[in-house]
């Protein structure tokens, strides 16, 4: 009787990996990967990693570099080494003090539950330019769409 709850596949300090992993239990990424990420348990991005890819998976421990998007179903945790570039959808997300986070977050049951339902095409991230489209015209009141905070002023 194989017992995946407990079984963890190591992707090792000196591997150099594309292309897509899918696991039914879960992995550990120790070393270089780029493509896509698919668990069913538990992915953690070590700190010895070089990983641009998209993870999805039931919970996401990041301790290392991580430019992607991110689902975790239930649970993403980024330790005090965590350098994540890319969206991140959590079930609930726990952020330690010295993380590192550029992108946008989703978090909650509801959040999840819009990814599932909007098929989550997730994309590695490439730093490539982006193109940025406003909600109102700049220079317009209220032109950061309320979040006045964000633009360290404050609108009235």
């Amino acid at each position: 009787m194989a017992d995946n709850e407990h079984q963890v596949t190591i992707i090792g300090r000196d591997a150099k990996i594309k292309g897509e992993l899918s696991f039914d239990a879960s992995a550990k990424i120790l070393g270089t990967f780029e493509g896509k990420i698919i668990a069913k348990g538990e992915v953690i991005i070590g700190e010895t990693a070089t990983c641009r890819a998209t993870v999805e998976a039931g919970n996401v421990i990041v301790d290392g570099p991580l430019e992607g998007d991110v689902i975790a179903r239930d649970r993403l945790q980024l330790t005090a080494k965590a350098k994540v570039k890319g969206d991140i959808t959590a079930g609930s997300l726990s952020v330690i003090e010295g993380a590192s986070f550029v992108g946008h977050c989703k978090v909650g049951p509801e959040a999840v539950k819009l990814a599932d339902e909007l098929g989550h095409d997730l994309e590695i991230k490439t730093g490539r330019k982006t193109t940025t489209t406003h909600a109102t015209p700049i220079g317009t009141p209220n032109a950061n769409n309320g979040a006045s905070w964000l633009a360290g002023t404050r609108s009235e």
